[in-house]
């Protein structure tokens, strides 16, 4: 018999943009996002402005909510398999080039779109939010083009992308690596005046190099979870090798309760009944118990780097809990 584990990692002091603590076998905050991700970068805080220049010298001010949706698209693109820096820069560029990062409502053509939360409202045809995405052209709902994650992940594309197969994200571009970026971008946005992504580029380069730390990889295939964990001198892989199956993926989904889309914002994994499961990393347990939907709960504090870090294990049976509130644990490497 198989029982789910799921994980989720969040930096407590973050207050934006995190994707919830909920269903994930292994789901790290930006503020650890390294550990996982192909795109080597590590989200770091959002400053209250950034001043920018183009390509064709054109300067100007992002302000803090510009720089939180680019923190967005970083947070999304990095938990996306296959997705590396060069990827996460191509989106940036593309979201400049269409909203200068702004999640526009559309109002004349969609009324209701003015009632979530946006910056301002845009008018070409019936675009919406960072990407300039039309429900017309299938790329999703009035509602879930107004939500800036979900907008981001259509964008990335791939197998577990919101519009999959059709239309095309990112991942979904045959050959998209060897594109220069600005002719990426367009693969994706297929717009009108396909030169302008390009203007964006050192704009981009700057967002990331701001927001993030880490270097570039030239690889395009993201190490599995267990690999790319255990090779982090602070984070280990809770769960032995060998011992657990990938049951549900990170990304946009049919929830299997309500039947809803919806997005999933964590990666299930399952693995038999007396697996052991260890601490992420060393920390101080401070919830253990059985809490309704998530199951038997375990959440642990860490400090990593100077930030507080809490990882937490959902989904275990009632029984299985083996750590007390106020325990000191230790995240040992499995031999």
């Amino acid at each position: 018999m198989m029982k789910k584990l799921a994980i989720a990692v969040v930096a407590l002091m973050f207050l934006a943009p995190t994707l919830g603590l909920v269903t994930f076998g292994l789901v790290i905050n930006p503020a650890v996002i390294a550990c996982l991700s192909s795109s080597g970068l590590t989200l770091g805080n959002v400053p209250d402005s950034l001043v920018v220049t183009t390509a064709n010298g054109e300067t100007f001010t992002l302000n803090k909510q510009q720089l939180t949706h680019a923190a967005t698209i970083i947070t999304v693109g990095s938990r996306i398999e296959r997705v590396t820096r060069d990827g996460v820069q191509i989106a940036i560029m593309a979201a400049l080039t269409e909203s200068t990062l702004r999640q526009l409502a559309n109002t004349g053509t969609y009324q209701e779109s003015g009632g979530y939360p946006n910056d301002g409202n845009g008018s070409d045809h019936d675009s919406l939010g960072l990407f300039q995405m039309r429900p017309q052209s299938g790329w999703g709902s009035v509602a879930e083009l107004m939500d800036p994650e979900y907008q981001a992940a259509a964008f990335f594309g791939g197998p577990s992308g919101p519009n999959y197969p059709s239309p095309r994200g990112l991942l979904d571009i045959p050959g998209w690596q060897s594109m220069g970026k600005g002719e990426a971008a367009q693969a994706v946005e297929v717009s009108a005046y396909p030169h302008r992504y390009n203007n964006y580029e050192p704009v981009a380069e700057m967002i990331l190099t701001t927001l993030t730390s880490g270097k570039s990889t030239s690889s395009t295939t993201a190490p599995s979870p267990a690999d790319a964990v255990a090779g982090s001198s602070h984070v280990v892989f809770p769960l032995p090798e060998g011992t657990w199956v990938l049951t549900g993926d990170f990304g946009p989904r049919f929830d299997p309760i309500t039947g809803e889309r919806a997005f999933h914002s964590g990666t299930d994994l399952a693995a038999a009944d007396g697996t052991p499961i260890l601490a992420a990393a060393d920390g101080v347990v401070t919830v253990a118990e059985f809490s309704g939907g998530y199951g038997g709960l375990v959440v642990i504090e860490h400090r990593i780097d100077g930030e507080t870090i809490a990882t937490a294990y959902a989904h275990m049976w009632e029984n299985g809990i083996h750590a007390t509130v106020g325990e000191h644990v230790m995240g040992l490497p499995h031999g």
